[in-house]
């Protein structure tokens, strides 16, 4: 029709006869194209024509069974022996590098054990372990660049340790002192570090993946060589948020690692209560993305695999998910006794004969960088630092009350300004009923 009215329009000042050759013409034209147009159809007619999906016919009525595949395989590099499976994949990281693994989760798992018990003393409010999941934190965070952008849940304390976040900003936050990046205005174990590219780490679940992608999208919009990682459990991938981030991040074509903690329990419910599909990398391929899932006990597949997610990520602008199968050895949190619900022989298998630390410790041994004497040594010496830094930490005066009222307003309103005044002469009425010594002054 489109032809038709480009040729009849200027044959408006023409005669009749002229209008009824180009008519018919214009006719001419419009049946060859229809015509056309209908082989071309008939030639995929066969084949479905659907926008929202690739597909064949068939002629047999069968639905898609949950499981069409035995079940994704676990990468790993080594086995439990600390011997290395295939030599083609053996990362081949230097002595320095390897060391500097094997200390970075033995000092987090002794600083785990230090606040733990500091909690239990009364000593902090809350507390939350990484015991079983090392080997997530460190192999992830030695293969991403410092200028990659991390989203963290609340288990990674270990990829802020790898990118030289103190021991005493660590306590800092835990004790909510005047050191305190936040004024104590967070629970402990929400860290967060502009210098170090952590993002401060939020309480409501799953929060942290959509807002990921976002600067994951900003990164691809400035084209420039970095790529976000947002970690998160298998219990948070069941919540809307997580579905929202994935589909906007295949969509958008992001280059952002998703890295899932697959650790056995979203608090107190167990992975066979959570989904009945294969784990959460089985969710990829529904999204679009390139999904694959790693032993989280073998800091080398878990380097190997998210370094190589990274190169995807950054250099074809796409998302790319990383399942990380490990175990949380200890309770969820200080709130939690996992006794309830999970039997002493099933922590202990984990603890004693899967344990991302011994793995490690056995590789180095087979290498002959490490021995007995090394390792009561650094043992002696971590527990030292992580106690003197606990005891500074402890010393120091908690932030103004003043401080209350700041961080959220560039200039406090009138209300908020009024509310401040009648909190000093409060407190300055009743001081003898509120413990000033431990704070600075108001």
């Amino acid at each position: 029709m489109a032809v038709a009215m480009a040729l009849t329009a200027p044959s408006l000042n023409f005669g009749v006869r002229s209008f009824t050759r180009l008519s018919r013409l214009s006719q001419r034209l419009f049946s060859t194209a229809v015509i056309r147009y209908q082989q071309e159809f008939t030639t995929l007619e066969e084949k479905p024509q659907f926008p929202g999906a690739s597909a064949e016919y068939v002629n047999t009525l069968e639905f898609i069974q949950p499981n069409v595949i035995s079940g994704i395989p676990v990468y790993r590099v080594m086995d439990r022996k600390g011997h290395i499976v295939n030599p083609n994949e053996d990362p081949k990281l230097g002595k320095e590098m390897v060391l500097k693994m094997y200390q970075k989760m033995t000092l987090l798992n002794t600083m785990d054990r230090i606040l733990y018990e500091s909690q239990r003393q009364g000593r902090i409010s809350f507390y939350m372990t990484n015991y079983g999941e090392e080997g997530t934190h460190v192999g992830s965070a030695a293969a991403i660049e410092m200028q990659d952008l991390v989203f963290g849940q609340y288990r990674e304390a270990g990829v802020l340790m790898w990118r030289g976040y103190p021991l005493d900003s660590f306590m800092a936050q835990c004790y909510g002192n005047i050191d305190d990046y936040a004024h104590g205005k967070q629970m402990p174990v929400h860290y967060g570090s502009l210098e170090h590219n952590f993002v401060t780490i939020s309480s409501p679940l799953a929060t942290q993946i959509p807002q990921a992608v976002g600067a994951a999208y900003a990164y691809k919009r400035s084209d420039i060589d970095r790529a976000v990682i947002c970690y998160f459990g298998e219990g948070a991938a069941s919540e809307g948020d997580a579905h929202a981030g994935f589909n906007f991040a295949a969509t958008l074509e992001c280059p952002i690692i998703f890295f899932c903690r697959n650790n056995g329990y979203a608090i107190s419910t167990p992975t066979y209560e959570q989904y009945r599909g294969d784990g959460i990398a089985a969710r990829g391929p529904g999204y679009g993305i390139r999904s694959i899932r790693v032993d989280g006990n073998d800091v080398f597949a878990v380097y190997n695999a998210t370094k190589e997610a990274r190169r995807h990520a950054v250099s074809e602008n796409q998302p790319m998910l990383v399942e990380a199968m490990t175990y949380r050895i200890g309770h969820h949190s200080t709130s939690d006794d996992s006794s309830a619900y999970r039997s002493v022989d099933e922590v202990s298998y984990w603890d004693k004969q899967d344990h991302p630390i011994s793995r490690l410790h056995n590789f180095m041994i087979n290498q002959g960088w490490w021995d007995d004497a090394q390792e009561k040594a650094w043992r002696k010496q971590s527990r030292k630092m992580v106690i003197e830094t606990f005891e500074r930490a402890e010393r120091k005066l908690k932030p103004s009350p003043k401080l209350i009222f700041t961080d959220v307003y560039d200039t406090a309103p009138p209300s908020l300004q009024k509310q401040e005044e009648q909190l000093k002469k409060h407190v300055e009425r009743y001081a003898e009923h509120y413990p000033f010594d431990k704070f600075e002054r108001f």
